[in-house]
């Protein structure tokens, strides 16, 4: 199956899932970033459509004293990671999804990741415009990033086909598992 058609049929099938027992816990997440990076410095995205929301992780972080940054895609189509805090105003790109005014750049230590599907072997598939992995690329030539990818058990699948571009992830969350 092409990467566009598995894309519609997660897409379908995570927007059709409902989490039982209420919220995503990111109480394992949590302590794996607190032993993580010494940085606090972590890049999340901000949730659109049926996406695992990041808003509680957020608010928990903060209290941590994370600094969180936001994606922005650039004009040259790379994404930088700018900071974020609940008085900064979202804008919403081209491609729909809220980013952050572009006050000061961040250098994230961490990753959390919006996936479209996932495998044992930690890889992702994501929305095909391989801004993460170009991210990953050009940051990963001068320092190591741990990258989570975040998403629902429905979006597992035997083998995500993937290219020489392609990273994978360092975990993946979702609502019943770890995947190291």
């Amino acid at each position: 199956m092409k990467k566009s058609q598995l894309r519609k049929l997660i897409l379908k099938k995570r927007a059709n899932f409902k989490i039982k027992n209420s919220k995503f816990n990111f109480t394992v997440l949590s302590k794996i970033l607190s032993r993580g990076s010494k940085s606090k410095k972590i890049g999340l995205y901000y949730p659109i459509g049926s996406e695992v929301s990041t808003i509680e992780l957020i608010k928990n972080l903060r209290t941590k004293k994370y600094i969180i940054s936001l994606p922005v895609i650039e004009k040259n189509f790379e994404m930088s990671f700018y900071e974020w805090n609940k008085n900064t105003p979202l804008n919403i790109n081209n491609f729909g999804i809220p980013e952050p005014v572009k006050l000061k750049k961040i250098a994230p230590s961490t990753l959390i990741i919006p996936l479209v599907a996932f495998d044992d072997k930690l890889n992702r598939l994501g929305y095909g415009g391989g801004f993460y992995d170009r991210f990953i690329n050009k940051f990963e030539k001068k320092k190591k990033l741990l990258k989570i990818g975040l998403a629902l058990s429905c979006q597992k699948i035997n083998k995500v086909p993937t290219g020489k571009f392609d990273k994978k992830m360092n975990y993946i969350f979702t609502e019943n598992k770890v995947y190291k």
